[in-house]
C-alpha cells in the first residue's frame, strides 16, 4: 500500500474506531455523501451509503489506489494535514479534560467520559494518553509554556525597564491568582512535574535580567543583586494566589515594586 494511502487509512481508522485493515486494499470516498465505503474504485453511491459511519471526511471524491507506490516521500501537504488532525484531537482532549476536572474533581473524571465529551472513542483516546493524570499534566505543560510566552512578550515590549517590570510582575501575580483555583489535589499533581521547575528557572533568569536593566537605568536599587531581587519578587507575588480579587493582586505588585526601588539617602 502506498505511503499516502497508509496514512489516510491510519487517520480514518482512528476516526471510525476500526482497525486500519478493515478498509481493505482500496479506500474510496463518496464525494456526495462524504463517507467511507469499503468498495473498489468506481464504487457506486449506493455502496458508499452502506459505509461504516455517517461522519463526514474532508477528502476529495477520488479513490486512492492501495497498490500504488510512491518513488518520493509522502507529500508535505498530507503530512501537515494528518499532523493538524492529531493536534486538533489532542487539543480537544486537553481542553475537555480540564473543564471536566474543574467541574467534577480529578478523581471523578474517567477516560470514558473524556472520550465521550471529546467526540472520540476510548481506543483513540488511549492512543494519545494512558490516564487522566497524564492528560492534565500535558494540559498544564501547555498552560505554563503559554504563560512564559506571555511574560516574555511583556518583558520585550515597549517602555522603560521599570514599566516593563511592572507589566511582567502584574501578569505573574494574576497568573498566580488563577492557579489558586486548581484545588489542593489537582495543584499537587500539576506542580510536581519537571516542567514546573524548568519554567521557574527560566522565569527567574529573565526577571533577573530585566531587574539588571532597571538597575542600569536607575529604576531599581543597586544595593541588592538582581538575582536576589528576582527571588524576593517571585516569592512575594506567590501570595497573590490567596488574594480575593485582581485589585488586591495589583496592590501586592505595588508593594513589591516599592521594595525594589532605590533607597533614599538619609
Amino acid at each position: 500500500m502506498g505511503q499516502v494511502a497508509a496514512l489516510v487509512v491510519e487517520v480514518l481508522a482512528e476516526l471510525y474506531e476500526v482497525p486500519g485493515g478493515a478498509f481493505g486494499g482500496y479506500a474510496c470516498f463518496g464525494g456526495e455523501y462524504g463517507v467511507l465505503g469499503s468498495v473498489g474504485c468506481g464504487g457506486s453511491g449506493e455502496s458508499a451509503r452502506t459505509a461504516l459511519s455517517i461522519h463526514c471526511v474532508a477528502v476529495n471524491a477520488s479513490c486512492i489506489d492501495g497498490g500504488a507506490t510512491y518513488a518520493e516521500a509522502v507529500p508535505k501537504l498530507w503530512n501537515e494535514t494528518i499532523e493538524e488532525h492529531r493536534r486538533a484531537v489532542r487539543d480537544t482532549v486537553l481542553d475537555t479534560t480540564a473543564v471536566l476536572v474543574t467541574e467534577r474533581g480529578l478523581r471523578s473524571v474517567t477516560m470514558s467520559k473524556i472520550a465521550e465529551e471529546s467526540g472520540i472513542g476510548r481506543a483513540t483516546l488511549y492512543k494519545y494518553f494512558p490516564d487522566v493524570e497524564s492528560i492534565m499534566t500535558a494540559w498544564h505543560e501547555e498552560q505554563v509554556a503559554g504563560h512564559l510566552r506571555e511574560l516574555a512578550a511583556l518583558r520585550d515590549g515597549t517602555g522603560s525597564a521599570g514599566e516593563r517590570l511592572r507589566a511582567v510582575l502584574e501578569a505573574f501575580a494574576l497568573i498566580q491568582q488563577r492557579r489558586h483555583g486548581h484545588g489542593p489535589e489537582l495543584g499537587a499533581l500539576l506542580h510536581r512535574g519537571d516542567h514546573v521547575a524548568g519554567a521557574e528557572q527560566h522565569l527567574h533568569r529573565f526577571l533577573s535580567e530585566l531587574l539588571a536593566e532597571g538597575v542600569r537605568a536607575g529604576d531599581i536599587r543597586d544595593d541588592v543583586s538582581p538575582d536576589e531581587l528576582a527571588t524576593y519578587s517571585l516569592h512575594a507575588l506567590a501570595a497573590a494566589g490567596v488574594l480575593p480579587s485582581k485589585a488586591a493582586a495589583r496592590r501586592l505588585v505595588s508593594v513589591t515594586l516599592a521594595g525594589l526601588r532605590p533607597t533614599t539617602a538619609e
